[in-house]
């Protein structure tokens, strides 16, 4: 004789359910387009997630391209930031993070990289940053124009920042590869 099933009735917050469920997506995300399968991805932008932060100990790289511009953030429509463009640069001990507020506590998305990271093909757009910077070959350059976004380049043949702290909204990179990384989820404290 079977026995009868019993229904039981249960409750769901759906702001915390979305929320976490955004965040895993957004780390799944983050995982796939940041490592890839073979550990080397290709065309990788990080955008519309609001402001994220990218640390690291030392950057080095080779063709560096900087000019202002005005570009959406996850709380504006337009803001001040900087392009900054690098062909080739290597990056030791990177540790890039974004925080979410989901419902009434501060989780932490977070990927590091144990071991030097190579990229190709960099395009970050900043609203600030904050590093140790030398430059070899420095040029700035005024241009006549009407659209002050092109009214000022700066270019280097080389750039090194070490001890960098940077506030990102826009992140490409061509070719990355992230060898010894790790994606941690956390909570915190704001």
């Amino acid at each position: 004789m079977e026995s009868p099933v019993q229904l039981v009735e249960g409750r769901i917050s759906k702001k915390v359910f979305w929320s976490a469920m955004a965040a895993g997506i957004l780390a799944l995300g983050l995982l796939l387009v940041s490592f890839g399968i073979s550990g080397v991805a290709y065309a990788v932008p990080i955008a519309g997630v609001g402001d994220f932060y990218v640390e690291f100990d030392k950057l080095e790289g080779t063709g560096y391209t900087f000019y202002p511009k005005m570009g959406e953030t996850s709380s504006s429509d337009s803001s001040p930031q900087g392009t900054n463009l690098i062909e080739n640069l290597t990056i030791t001990n990177l540790q890039l993070y974004k925080d979410f507020n989901v419902g009434d506590q501060w989780i932490r998305v977070k990927i590091t990289a144990s071991k030097p990271v190579q990229i190709t093909g960099l395009q970050h757009d900043a609203g600030l940053i904050e590093a140790n910077a030398k430059f070899q070959d420095l040029v700035l350059q005024e241009k006549n124009s009407t659209d002050w976004q092109k009214q000022f380049l700066q270019t280097s043949s080389s750039i090194i920042l070490e001890n960098a702290k940077l506030k990102t909204h826009y992140l490409f990179q061509k070719t990355i590869n992230m060898n010894g990384m790790k994606l941690t989820i956390e909570k915190i404290n704001k």
